[in-house]
């Protein structure tokens, strides 16, 4: 089968970065699917990993942990897919990618598309809705309806592919006034474009955007992008007793005892913890992506897709890792056959 790896990490513009590549194709384990992707997207966990994480044994390394595709066969214990199903599943970080004709996942963490969306636009929404909801209900706690109201939400870099998804989710499913970040004028206009009810510039000091929108302190942060740099401004943000989550990789070590004076809690989201550790409420993922189904084709939510960077194949996707690096994305960068 076609597929795309890596043999050693290296810059995304190097020729040798992604190769097109010939593998064997799998074959399902008890709990498994065997999917034909049709589109993936494009998550800033593929750089770190190709940049570092090195290959096995000089072992072709797979990546991509966004998929969109039509069920082939299915292992011995599934019960919940058949033969035809078309479905849309972020996947598991300890198990090859999906940036391949052919993948395996486990149906627990899988689910069946929005019918009213086409495998290019599916395929932008599993990680960061998952992402997003853990980060929401889960770790910050966050009810749904209006029990929240009179509360708020920051959220630093809402232009990005988990903030695009959080943004709605936060506006269209609980009663907190959303604000999000945004720092250039067409990324600005996306965030309030996805609901947010203020946008501010987090290349500013967030407390004085804060206050130039009528807004002292927050009681939730969702803090997606350069936490370290952002850290001391968050803590002066919230109100005492908030909460702080975070999904990204401090370069610098965060020291906790700044949270203390005001009792703030931090939550940390990895939306594959439950893979990697085969928790006992694995299947909720499953039901996750049942709701963010209904929700798109209800209306109440819509795709991230940002950028179309056409078939999937070595160059474009080395071209989508570089924007990614970069910064400068909008929503998810998605790409389609082979």
């Amino acid at each position: 089968m076609k597929a795309v790896a890596y043999y050693q990490s290296l810059p995304a513009e190097h020729p040798e970065a992604l190769q097109d590549v010939q593998l064997d194709a799998p074959s399902p384990g008890p709990h498994d699917l065997l999917v034909e992707v049709r589109a993936i997207s494009v998550n800033p966990v593929d750089t770190k990993i190709r940049l570092g994480v090195a290959p096995e044994n000089g072992a072709a390394k797979v990546l991509g942990w966004d998929a969109s595709g039509v069920v082939q066969a299915v292992g011995s214990e599934v019960t919940l897919f058949q033969p035809g199903d078309r479905v849309f599943y972020a996947g598991a970080i300890d198990r090859a990618g999906a940036n391949s004709e052919l993948h395996l996942v486990d149906q627990r963490i899988v689910g069946k598309m929005p019918q009213s969306l086409s495998f290019a636009e599916a395929a932008a929404l599993p990680l960061t809705a998952i992402t997003a909801w853990e980060l929401l209900f889960e770790r910050l706690q966050v009810a749904e309806g209006s029990t929240d109201q009179g509360q708020s939400l920051l959220i630093v870099g809402a232009a990005g592919g988990v903030g695009s998804i959080l943004t709605q989710l936060a506006r269209r499913l609980t009663g907190l006034t959303v604000i999000g970040t945004a720092s250039r004028p067409e990324t600005q206009a996306w965030v309030r474009e996805l609901g947010a009810h203020h946008v501010i510039d987090h290349g500013k000091p967030l407390s004085e955007e804060l206050a130039r929108i009528g807004i002292g302190q927050v009681s939730h942060v969702a803090s997606l992008t350069q936490t370290d740099q952002h850290y001391a401004q968050l803590i002066e943000c919230l109100q005492p007793q908030g909460r702080l989550a975070l999904i990204d990789d401090p370069l610098q070590p965060l020291d906790v005892m700044q949270l203390k004076r005001k009792s703030l809690s931090l939550h940390w989201e990895l939306m594959f913890t439950r893979s990697l550790y085969q928790t006992a409420d694995m299947i909720e993922q499953h039901r996750l992506l049942q709701r963010v189904a209904e929700l798109v084709d209800s209306g109440v939510i819509r795709t991230t897709l940002g950028e179309h960077f056409g078939r999937i194949n070595a160059a474009n996707l080395r071209r989508a890792h570089a924007l990614l690096e970069s910064g400068k994305a909008k929503g998810k960068i998605v790409l389609e056959g082979f």
